[in-house]
């Protein structure tokens, strides 16, 4: 589990490609190696990786085709950075809101809008994600925790956007600060939100409603 608190951003400083296969090898700071085993879940751009190799720094991480697809992993090269957030342990501050670092999807960035201390961006998701987006609801937008502000429906030819303000941590802590329109994020649902709008779709269906 994570709680979307990135922890700050790594470098990618190789990448060995195969069929429908890549690995990655991140460099990561001393304080997110502390206490790091192969085998241990990071989340990479709220991509939940488990760690296979360890060579001081250099920690290496698999990527399987369903990732590769789902995610924008795929289009990282290297000097490309990622957000990442260690695995939440018992007794750790939830300081965002519980993420699995499954992430669901991808959304285009379709709108910057930059004022003095903070920023707001404009995301476009695929059409079946509309129904899971709430004024003031919990999204995971490449791994970090944040509030979605507005939300626009989707049209015939357009998805449904939402929008989030970034503050200036936001901003120095993550990637997040470098996105640009065009540029493609991950997204994670709020697994709460997704159930309780999952359970209700049942049972209205089961009533015929």
């Amino acid at each position: 589990m994570f709680t979307g608190i990135v922890q700050g951003t790594a470098e990618v400083v190789a990448i060995e490609e195969a069929e429908a296969f890549r690995t990655h090898v991140l460099v990561l700071p001393e304080p997110l190696r502390e206490g790091l085993e192969i085998g241990a879940s990071v989340a990479h751009n709220g991509v939940c990786l488990t760690v296979t190799a360890i060579d001081d720094e250099r920690v290496a991480f698999d990527l399987m085709r369903e990732t590769l697809r789902v995610t924008n992993l795929g289009e990282l090269a290297v000097g490309d950075r990622v957000n990442v957030e260690r695995a939440a342990r018992f007794g750790d501050e939830i300081g965002g809101h519980a993420m699995s670092g499954h992430v669901m999807a991808t959304a285009e960035l379709v709108e910057l809008d930059e004022a003095p201390n903070n920023r707001r961006l404009w995301f476009e998701l695929p059409h079946a994600l509309g129904r899971f987006l709430f004024a003031k609801g919990y999204i995971g937008v490449d791994g970090a925790s944040l509030t979605i502000g507005e939300v626009r429906p989707g049209t015939a030819t357009q998805g449904p956007r939402f929008c989030v303000d970034l503050i200036p941590e936001t901003l120095a802590r993550t990637i997040l600060v470098d996105r640009v329109p065009g540029d493609r994020v991950n997204i994670e649902i709020d697994p709460q939100t997704q159930a309780i709008v999952e359970t209700v779709e049942r049972v209205m269906a089961a009533r015929g409603e």
